[in-house]
């Protein structure tokens, strides 16, 4: 029992196992394969490489498994681009046809989509890819409402728009604590304490110093925000709070950026792969978990399945990372 007991209180651990070389056979095939079917290929690459990294990410030695299948992915894939061919054809229809009223209404119509569809291609994102992510068995679960998303989205954009970009930190803040405080893993819950004033002290500080500096200040910048997302980030367990933590030190920031430049610049592009897993291994080797995190206990929770990748596709047609 005692040994039982010193064995609960040893800090659960989160490690990153990739390794450059074979993460870039991964990376390389796959653009290979997307180049020769004119792109087709894309959502099963995707697939791969999510798999990769999830399978290399491993918390106290058991690792991660990602569920989504290219097919599921394709399907997604093609109703946002039969949608998006379609929206470009009304727009170069009404260009051509030189009506000043089905110009405007077709440019409308085409701005409209691309900010409404927005907030739903975040929420359906974070939705499928939770669903579809596990360790031992045990899935995340995204219990979020899409409407209740939508409308907290669109007061945030707006009061961003409306304040010339400066309510943009609140609004960044408030959609990631909508997001963490909805998203489960099993019986655990998560939980972002960050505030939107937090981040745009952080923001404005890069803003002055980086052109005092010269730019150097970007590594403390990084760094600061880093820290600022690590650091209020937490985990409920049974009514018990487990927090993140990140040691990085702006040193540490300079040193994997300027090796990663240096890689990306002399190798012209090639070393991509090896740089995106540099990188990761950076992020784990500084994250800490701080508190006891029984990880024996986490338990699989009941929630319905959700299998719609429009979503996650939607996120990529924006350029959005859920990171």
């Amino acid at each position: 029992m005692e040994l039982l007991s010193q064995r609960s209180k040893v800090k659960a651990n989160l490690n990153y196992l990739g390794e450059g070389t074979e993460f870039a056979i991964i990376y390389l095939k796959n653009i290979l394969l997307t180049l020769l079917s004119l792109g087709l290929y894309y959502p099963w690459a995707k697939v791969e490489i999510l798999k990769y990294h999830y399978q290399s990410t491993e918390l106290d030695q058991a690792r991660f498994s990602f569920h989504a299948t290219g097919k599921e992915v394709f399907k997604g894939f093609i109703k946002i681009y039969i949608v998006v061919i379609l929206l470009y054809g009304f727009l170069f229809y009404a260009i051509q046809t030189q009506n000043q009223v089905l110009m405007i209404a077709a440019i409308s119509i085409f701005y409209l989509f691309l900010i409404l569809v927005v907030p739903f291609a975040i929420h359906g994102a974070v939705r499928y890819r939770s669903s579809r992510s596990s360790w031992k068995g045990i899935h995340f679960k995204y219990l979020g409402d899409r409407t209740e998303f939508f409308w907290l989205y669109m007061k945030g954009a707006l009061l961003t728009i409306f304040t010339l970009g400066i309510y943009g930190a609140w609004f960044h803040v408030e959609i990631r604590k909508y997001i963490f405080s909805h998203l489960r893993f099993g019986n655990l819950s998560f939980n972002f304490k960050g505030t939107g004033s937090d981040l745009f002290v952080i923001n404005l500080k890069f803003i002055i110093l980086f052109y005092l500096t010269l730019g150097i200040y970007s590594f403390w910048y990084y760094r600061n925000l880093v820290r600022f997302y690590v650091d209020n980030t937490s985990i409920t367990q049974n009514g018990k709070e487990v927090k993140f933590k990140t040691n990085m030190e702006a040193g540490d920031v300079f040193e994997l950026l300027f090796i990663n430049g240096l890689l990306i610049v002399f190798t012209l592009g090639l070393a991509t792969p090896w740089v995106t897993v540099r990188t990761l291994n950076f992020f784990f080797r500084f994250l800490e978990i701080e508190g006891d995190l029984d990880t024996n206990r986490i338990q699989q929770a009941s929630y319905d399945d959700f299998d719609d990748a429009v979503g996650d596709d939607l996120m990529d047609f924006f350029d959005f990372d859920l990171l």
